[in-house]
């Protein structure tokens, strides 16, 4: 099946390129444009759009490398909690974030558990109140962000609560990555919370995960079709032997490689974001597109620095903010040998 964009995503997509390619301070200039606020119902000013819309916003953020904190506020915060949130949830938090004045980010994996559905951190009651502990890793913007969805396990199954990063019990501890943008392990012991702060409990932390898969592809088929456009633009312009680059049998091989790799994740993450928002069942498209972009991103990128030669690694070079962010993206999808031991769970099951 061909996937192609309706009107409005590519108006949507058209302008978030824009945008990013134009401003100094491109997260305010998203916030004003008023891209983050796509996914906001009508009646907190937004649009009432979905996934679908959200992803390209992501896949443009992706495609200029653009160092803003698109992923944490829109995928792992504003999706979810407009999907179920209290009205009062939205009201209180998206806004903010639509505004560019306040960030949202989730907590999903755990020590040597990336994206687990049964977590290790537990919420028990106690005096009327839920007391939250465990260890969370590479929460993004964890410091920065106003409330972390944080996935837990009770005595009811598990359930998924807004935590405030500055409430006592609460200890976050940076921790770097490829890309140097804030992340943080973060540490629960006994941190209080109140039913007012349950995001939702049956079927949350599946939600969650959808959105955060979703959000990751959308961003990762960004930056493999960005750095591939970055790529060919050296190549063609670039002369050895008083030819192009491009012109060498060897070079145009390798770039189309890259350009294979950039158009299978696409086709694979347009097909599971698509289903994902028609309301279809996207599981399997998901962990199918989080295995090729895992496997075939790092790889393409690698290729490309090759081809860029000495100037790829130079930090003035804009390529590694691609690679940096690729790596961290891998990492937060759990890695190819994980989404590739999930399809097999998948199949065998």
């Amino acid at each position: 099946m061909d996937f192609t964009l309706d009107d409005t995503q590519s108006e949507i997509a058209a302008l978030a390129a824009k945008v990013l390619g134009a401003e100094d301070d491109p997260w305010r200039a998203l916030a004003g444009s008023g891209l983050l606020a796509l996914a906001l119902p009508p009646d907190l000013e937004g649009d009432g759009l979905g996934v679908a819309e959200v992803s390209q916003v992501l896949t443009e953020v992706g495609r200029a490398a653009a160092p803003v904190p698109a992923y944490a506020a829109l995928a792992l915060g504003v999706l979810p909690v407009e999907t179920l949130g209290t009205p009062a949830q939205r009201a209180e938090f998206l806004p903010p974030v639509a505004a560019g004045e306040g960030l949202l980010t989730a907590a999903l994996h755990e020590p040597s558990a990336p994206l687990t559905a049964d977590p290790a951190a537990s919420a028990r009651a106690a005096n009327g109140k839920w007391l939250l502990d465990g260890v969370k890793t590479a929460v993004p913007y964890a410091a920065e962000a106003t409330r972390i969805l944080t996935p837990v396990t009770t005595p009811h199954g598990t359930a998924v609560y807004l935590v405030d990063p500055r409430a006592d019990g609460v200890t976050l501890v940076p921790t770097r990555n490829s890309a140097g943008t804030p992340e943080c392990t973060l540490r629960l012991d006994e941190v209080a919370v109140e039913e007012a702060d349950l995001l939702f409990d049956r079927g949350a932390v599946a939600a969650l995960h959808r959105f955060a898969l979703a959000g990751a592809l959308a961003l990762g088929d960004g930056l493999v079709a960005g750095a591939l456009a970055l790529t060919v633009k050296h190549v063609g312009e670039r002369a050895q032997f008083g030819r192009p680059l491009a012109a060498f049998q060897a070079v145009a091989g390798q770039i189309a490689d890259v350009y294979v790799a950039a158009r299978t994740v696409h086709l694979a993450v347009t097909s599971a974001v698509w289903r994902l928002a028609a309301g279809l069942d996207a599981d399997a498209e998901l962990d199918i597109a989080a295995y090729w972009l895992a496997e075939e991103a790092p790889k393409a990128l690698a290729i490309c620095h090759h081809l860029h030669g000495g100037v790829g690694v130079d930090e003035t070079y804009p390529l590694h903010r691609y690679s940096s962010a690729v790596k961290d993206l891998g990492r937060a999808l759990g890695g190819a040998a994980h989404r590739l031991g999930r399809l097999g769970e998948r199949v065998a099951g």
